[in-house]
């Protein structure tokens, strides 16, 4: 391995040009700088920070605070299994551990040959076709045991992945039902054209005249916030509003953002999105800016979507090259947006808007304060309108139907659609369009569930419901949703589901503030307590008074909602619980007496007098 400064000039001096040597790349540079060694060489680090001017602690602090940025070698091969809930209902903990047999090496661990580590990860945003794993930051969907027996001789000889059975990388769309969006014959660039013969009395005007140009922005704006859509990343706030703040803020450069980092647990919808419909995510962008005037775009691709890194750069030079994206966009003067991708590295929290807008400027992805919103103070503190891979989606058949058009579907306070990532005891797991309205039990009946306990919607920060609940409706009236629907039959101990949730939210905490850096993990270890036999009635109370601490005192989101699915699944299926818990009114987390035992084996004996003493109940 390469170890003087010198012999790192020669990779790293293309990528910061690349880059400008600019700053608030550091995070792109880093994941570049990584794909040629498979982690960041200590002496790379010495250069960047010279060539950066950024001192070396902030490098190694933005390193460290990203699940897929390695400071020591992780092996040429680094495996990771997902561990999303749905991955362990189809068997991938077996899988992990045959793997891990067959290589003779620990999870964890990195092999003695620096061949290979293995371990697992959040959700990979494949719950339609797992079990799956990334490899090198690949994703492999589809795991059998016979295949990880496979990919187990591949690594042991060393067989680069481009050499390795192309059907391994295969990612489906699983489109199960297409609606409005998904169903829609819109050829690049038709929303822009709509766009573009907007005027302020709703009549065609001259596309090439500038005079009409802030008519065509207020009436962008006007059509939007006329159709009712609202953000579908699980708030509902209402986007045409959003655009109007941004166009009004004071100054003159401004900023469109799209969120892809999708990383809640279950969900995948935007995913088909990226990989099938990525000219409408891109109009819907292009739209935004011309609406609020913004010239700078950014795709924030979550790190494990990197296949589709490539994929969407060309649909971008398309779009360049037909003239609807870059500069007087459709022969329009003055029009002139582009748009760029940022490739995350493995932060669930940087989905969280403020955390993403961090991450995006080469930062350390921990939520801001607010207000001010992105709005005003977005990306490099200016303003920017920030928005999800479906909600500029919708935009664009907004423009393209007008709004009485769009308002037609779905409620009246949820209008048009929505996409449902359906996972879980199902037998055709996928993509699902329905206008808003749709019931749970509908929903159950297209993707073949039977026998169901229950369903969990948006995620583990979102609601689990019983049968008793599955008439109620998706919508922002009742049941508002990102679009995750996790099935779970008779079969399942919703109190292990619980539990992997209560896992998730503790690894995935940025550590920022101490409500939730510490919340989460009491709360882990409460449900390991629990799970191990040793759980009591006082800690379900407890339960219910930590959530009440983080609800008032978390800094964002991920805190706030942390105790979701213990609350939710104990007040549905309690028993899950009781039947875990001991009959004593408390019990300290920690045995004494417990841990004797050994030095007991040690000495012999194990009569009275080599046990702890304890009150009688």
């Amino acid at each position: 391995m390469v170890s003087n400064s010198g012999s790192h000039e020669d990779y790293l001096t293309p990528i910061l040009e690349r880059y400008g040597y600019v700053a608030t790349s550091l995070l792109q540079i880093l994941r570049e700088a990584q794909e040629h060694y498979g982690y960041i060489h200590p002496d790379a680090l010495d250069y960047l920070s010279v060539k950066l001017q950024v001192p070396r602690a902030r490098i190694e602090g933005v390193a460290g605070f990203y699940s897929f940025i390695y400071l020591q070698p992780h092996g040429e091969y680094r495996v990771l299994f997902s561990d999303n809930i749905t991955d362990r209902m189809l068997g991938s903990q077996a899988l992990m551990e045959k793997m891990c047999q067959q290589l003779w090496l620990q999870p964890g661990k990195v092999s003695e040959d620096g061949l290979v580590s293995i371990g697992a990860t959040s959700c990979t945003g494949m719950c339609d076709q797992g079990p799956a794993m990334l490899v090198n930051g690949r994703a492999i969907t589809r795991l059998t045991q016979q295949r990880v027996q496979e990919i187990g001789y591949l690594i042991r000889n060393r067989s680069p992945l481009a050499d390795w059975p192309a059907d391994y990388f295969r990612v489906d769309d699983n489109v199960r039902r297409k609606g409005l969006l998904l169903d829609n014959k819109l050829a690049p660039g038709d929303a822009l054209r709509a766009a573009l013969l907007l005027s302020v009395r709703g009549e065609p005007v001259e596309p090439r005249s500038p005079s009409t140009s802030s008519g065509r922005t207020e009436n962008i704006v006007e059509t939007i916030k006329a159709s009712g859509l609202r953000g579908r990343g699980g708030a509902g706030f209402p986007t045409g509003l959003k655009w109007e703040a941004c166009r009004n803020a004071t100054g003159t450069v401004k900023h469109v953002v799209c969120n892809a980092d999708e990383g809640e647990p279950g969900t995948f919808k935007d995913r088909v999105l990226l990989t099938s419909y990525a000219d409408l995510v891109f109009e819907g962008m292009t739209l935004a800016a011309l609406a609020v005037g913004a010239q700078h775009g950014y795709l924030y691709l979550r790190g494990e979507y990197r296949y589709l890194l490539e994929p969407l750069q060309a649909v971008l030079q398309r779009r360049r090259d037909a003239n609807l994206l870059g500069r007087n966009i459709l022969g329009q003067a003055n029009f002139n947006f582009d748009i760029v991708i940022h490739l995350g590295a493995g932060a669930y929290i940087c989905g969280e808007e403020t955390a993403l807008i961090e991450s995006l400027e080469g930062k350390r992805g921990v939520p801001r304060n607010r207000p001010p919103f992105p709005v005003t103070h977005g990306y490099m503190q200016q303003p920017t309108a920030l928005d999800n891979v479906e909600t500029f989606c919708q935009a664009a058949m907004a423009i393209h139907m007008g709004a009485e058009n769009y308002r037609a579907i779905g409620t009246a306070k949820s209008v048009g659609s929505k996409l449902i990532s359906v996972s879980g005891d199902c037998p055709r797991p996928g993509i699902y369009e329905y206008p808003f309205g749709v019931t749970v039990r509908e929903i159950l009946q297209d993707c073949g569930a039977v026998n169901t306990r229950a369903v969990q919607i948006s995620g583990p920060s979102g609601i689990c419901i019983g049968e008793n609940e599955f008439g109620r409706k998706l919508g922002f009236e009742d049941l508002p949703t990102a679009g995750a629907f996790m099935v779970f039959d008779d079969s399942r101990d919703l109190f292990e589901v619980a539990c992997n949730f209560v896992h998730f939210f503790a690894h995935e905490s940025c550590g920022f503030c101490t409500p939730c850096r510490v919340g989460t993990s009491m709360l882990k270890t409460t449900m390991d307590k629990i799970a191990a036999g040793h759980g009591t009635r006082h800690d379900l109370n407890e339960i219910e008074n930590l959530d009440h601490v983080l609800q008032t005192t978390a800094h964002c989101g991920l805190g706030r909602s942390a105790c979701n699915p213990v609350l939710h699944t104990l007040k549905h299926f309690r028993p899950a619980y009781e039947g875990r818990l001991k009959s004593l009114d408390f019990e300290p987390g920690f045995d004494l007496d417990g841990a004797l035992a050994r030095a007991r084996q040690m000495t012999g004996r194990d009569d009275a007098g080599a046990h702890l003493k304890t009150e009688e109940a």
